[in-house]
């Protein structure tokens, strides 16, 4: 093999290769040996046929496998003499003709990983903001929970329905006089003040009583999913068969014992556990997110342009399906921004790879089982098929690992660090978490996102009233330069929520439902 090197420029590698026509002729000799005495032929018994004729018969299929063969031996020889560490697969393009008796001349391009520098970890800074779980917190907890288990009853047939009333109703939506496809509902239940709809539709509710028949005015938003609808207005015939007003618990005894606990001094007890898990969560969002400025600060190291490109390119395609048609246009605007983001999350995730590897943090199998087997239980009746995708593909085991890895990599660096405490409130805490969000978390927050607690089993009409279109997602925490490992790419994304079809009125809570889940395991096959 002839190696001359044509590329050496930071982390680019390109060489051109030349195989001698004899190495190949070798592995066709050895190919024509191995399979001669399995080849069967009229006039020769079994095992016998000669190997010209083998040759003759299947020489060029074998000179084929042998010549793959012979280049695969040559590039992870020239990979493994030069000691790199590819960050891609190395792209190979043939240079020569094919022939028998003739040289083969391949083109080899690398990109490889970059020597992480070593640094100081030893004694950094961070401040942890700590948060109590006063009584004032969980006191809003217990109305919340309070708020969740109320009930409806019928109204009084004068009540006119007003915010946080529950209107049960029938409806016929048209444009221009004429009816729409998937504009008819039945039994619908929404409640006023949800914002579940777009802007007027409540509104139009608001005053009616039960047994009224009438019509709510409105425009469906220029964004809105279906097309067809977008932008024009509507008329929506609206039979108004009840409205119920909300009764909500008293926060005392009895709200504990409805939920199965002894008191109401049980309840609290466990929602303060929960709160405060959930404030430690918050301060340690926080403390990770110092401690990735702080390595994303001292740290300048050239990376990989294609892992680059692929993190930016997930970015920008989670954020472009969430945003309107006029929003794209803003978004181009700072494409450059999102690209800086995805080379920092890059360089984190190599350097957090690299210090977990000289610290020997590691996922052991026991926790690896544990995330197969979570992961597996998420489908049921699929679960030996998931587990036997991830024992088989290493590179789904690596996404599944990753995250784990990670926050190990953070919890040994923050064990190292120098912390000092400072007790806020949480509305500060949360406040400088959002401070520090710098780009879109590619979740949908808003209306629609929860469950309704008051679903009584009836036809809600989901696919028919018209949706509150979802607005693009701010700027928030998740782009946060969570690391992207070396041997863990990020896990592929979840699919979206399904576009409505033609003349479809989409409700919030309709858009919020997810189409239900293939196997994660049979997604990754197929990528």
């Amino acid at each position: 093999m002839t190696v001359t090197e044509t590329l050496n420029d930071g982390l680019k590698r390109a060489w051109s290769l030349t195989i001698e026509a004899g190495a190949i002729a070798t592995k066709v000799d050895a190919a024509i040996a191995e399979v001669a005495p399995k080849v069967r032929m009229p006039g020769f018994r079994p095992g016998k046929v000669p190997g010209n004729l083998v040759r003759k018969m299947h020489g060029p299929a074998l000179h084929a496998e042998a010549v793959n063969e012979a280049i695969n031996d040559a590039v992870n020889r020239l990979i493994a003499d030069a000691g790199l560490r590819p960050a891609t697969q190395p792209q190979v393009d043939l240079r020569s003709e094919v022939a028998e008796g003739k040289d083969v001349t391949v083109d080899v391009a690398v990109e490889v990983l970059p020597e992480v520098p070593a640094s100081d970890l030893e004694g950094i800074a961070l401040e942890k903001l700590v948060v109590e779980a006063t009584d004032e917190e969980l006191d809003a907890a217990l109305a919340r929970l309070a708020e969740q288990s109320k009930s409806f009853a019928d109204a009084p047939a004068e009540h006119k329905a007003t915010t946080g009333d529950l209107v049960v109703m029938d409806y016929v939506g048209s444009v221009d006089g004429v009816a729409f496809d998937g504009g008819t509902g039945t039994d619908m239940e929404i409640e006023l003040g949800s914002g579940r709809l777009i802007p007027g539709f409540e509104d139009g509710l608001a005053g009616v009583k039960t047994g009224d028949e009438t019509s709510v005015n409105v425009t469906f938003p220029d964004d809105y999913p279906a097309a067809e609808l977008a932008g024009k207005a509507a008329l929506f015939a609206i039979k108004v068969k009840a409205v119920k007003i909300a009764s909500v618990p008293a926060v005392d005894d009895s709200l504990a014992t409805n939920l199965g606990l002894e008191n109401l001094a049980a309840l609290r007890e466990i929602l303060k556990d929960q709160v405060e898990s959930e404030l430690k969560n918050l301060t340690r969002t926080h403390m990770k997110r110092k401690l990735l400025d702080h390595l994303a600060a001292a740290h300048d190291f050239d990376v990989p342009p294609s892992m680059v490109e692929a993190e930016f390119q997930q970015i920008w395609q989670q954020v472009s399906a969430e945003a309107s048609d006029e929003e794209k246009v803003a978004l181009e605007a700072e494409r450059a921004d999102y690209v800086r983001i995805a080379e920092r999350r890059v360089r984190l995730g190599l350097l957090l790879s690299d210090i977990g590897q000289k610290a020997g943090v590691n996922v052991s199998n026991a926790e690896m089982n544990r995330l197969v087997a979570q992961e597996a239980s998420r489908y049921p009746g699929q679960e030996r098929e998931v587990q036997k995708y991830f024992a088989e593909n290493a590179m789904a085991a690596a996404q599944l690992r990753a995250p784990m890895f990670e926050e190990k990599v953070v919890d040994h660096l923050l064990d190292k660090a120098n912390v000092t405490e400072r007790s806020v409130s949480r509305a500060d805490l949360e406040a400088a978490i959002s401070s520090e969000d710098e780009t879109p978390t590619g979740h949908v927050h808003g209306p629609g996102c929860g469950h309704d607690h008051h679903d009584h089993g009836h036809d809600h009409g989901h696919d028919h009233a018209p949706a509150r279109p979802k607005k693009a997602a701010a700027k928030k925490a998740a782009a946060e330069p969570e690391a992207v490992t070396q041997d863990a790419p990020k896990p592929a994304k979840k699919a979206a929520p399904k576009q409505a079809k033609a003349g479809e009125a989409v409700t919030q809570e309709a858009v919020a439902e997810k189409p239900k889940a293939k196997p994660r395991a049979k997604k990754a096959a197929s990528e």
